[in-house]
């Protein structure tokens, strides 16, 4: 099974779940009465849209490219993310001003105990469904699977907490905790919708991800080939799971056109051995110039202008400038 198909049969169970842990949640409310457990179920809803989208972006990305969409169709998976991540925020709002109101109409609580039983049971089943979503969407660099396991994931911490509130309003009869465990949790449920809505904007504005970048440029410092005499310019944009690399590479310009081939192809074999089969690379060659002799190494170079004087160390910093790099005379 490929990893898109993967994500898609994850993200039908999510659905699935998702259908169901918000009826459980609102037979719960039915019983208690409890504000708490009403927004509990309402963020459920949003579990549902959020589920439903993310499922449609998992089959739109593992689409192949075609001639509308020469790169693929992953982005559409952090338009997911944003979506899920605005419609996370906006429940927590609703929470917030539904908690209000139960402070200015407080309502007495119903049947406690079993109301408990129900939302614990669905805090069980969303927790272990998060994580399995979460870590198959890490495991497939999937950001609309990832979003959807840290959203169960929240939605079961702010259960947790909710029964927690139950339970105290359970044994003091104290009704504004009702209220008051709504509005806590609202603030978490809020900071993850920033969090997710945060990553999605950076994936659409093609934000460098500072991380993969320095773990690319360390592996191809590691691995330098001396005839490679500089690297610059190299970007990274992500499409879903795909990673469009492009870069510069100075090679000696007395080399063939053959040859110089071979050497893109030695680096691409190179990156695509430590990244797998989401990396897609396009390498534009540079050929070397006078100033280059300083910092190239290739030993018996019969065209050598000048002695070799220093390596210059690849750094995320002159990696993605634009320009050869030069000895600092």
């Amino acid at each position: 099974m490929t990893k898109g198909k993967e994500n898609i049969r994850v993200q039908k169970f999510i659905v699935v779940v998702a259908v169901v842990l918000f009826a459980l949640k609102m037979g719960a409310w039915y019983l208690t009465g409890s504000v708490a457990v009403l927004t509990d179920g309402l963020e459920s809803i949003v579990n549902v849209i959020s589920g439903f989208i993310g499922l449609y972006s998992l089959i739109l990305s593992a689409k192949p490219k075609d001639a509308n969409h020469p790169y693929g169709h992953g982005k559409v998976e952090f338009i997911s993310a944003g979506i899920e991540g605005t419609l996370i925020t906006i429940a927590a709002l609703y929470i917030i001003y539904e908690a209000c109101l139960s402070f200015i109409y407080p309502q007495p609580l119903r049947s406690l105990d079993l109301g408990i039983l129900l939302i614990g049971i669905s805090a069980v089943i969303n927790y272990g469904f998060g994580w399995w979503a979460y870590k198959t969407g890490v495991e497939n660099e999937s950001l609309a699977l990832q979003a959807s396991g840290r959203h169960l994931q929240t939605d079961t911490y702010t259960t947790v907490g909710i029964i927690g509130g139950l339970i105290l309003i359970r044994f003091t009869n104290i009704l504004w905790l009702d209220g008051a465990v709504a509005i806590l949790f609202a603030l978490f449920i809020m900071k993850t919708g920033y969090r997710i809505l945060r990553q999605a904007v950076a994936g659409i504005m093609d934000e460098t991800d500072e991380d993969l970048l320095e773990e690319l440029i360390s592996f191809l410092q590691e691995n330098r080939d001396p005839k490679w005499i500089d690297l610059h310019n190299l970007r990274i944009i992500k499409y879903g799971r795909i990673l469009h690399v492009d870069c510069h590479l100075t090679l000696p310009w007395y080399l063939t056109v053959r040859e110089a081939h071979n050497e893109l192809d030695k680096i691409e074999a190179l990156i695509a051995d430590k990244f797998g089969d989401r990396i897609e690379i396009f390498i534009h060659t540079d050929y070397c110039m006078e100033f280059s002799c300083r910092l190239c190494q290739v030993k018996n170079c019969e065209v050598r202008q000048h002695p070799f004087e220093e390596e210059i160390t690849w750094t995320v910093e002159n990696v993605a400038s634009d320009g050869k790099h030069r000895v600092n005379s």
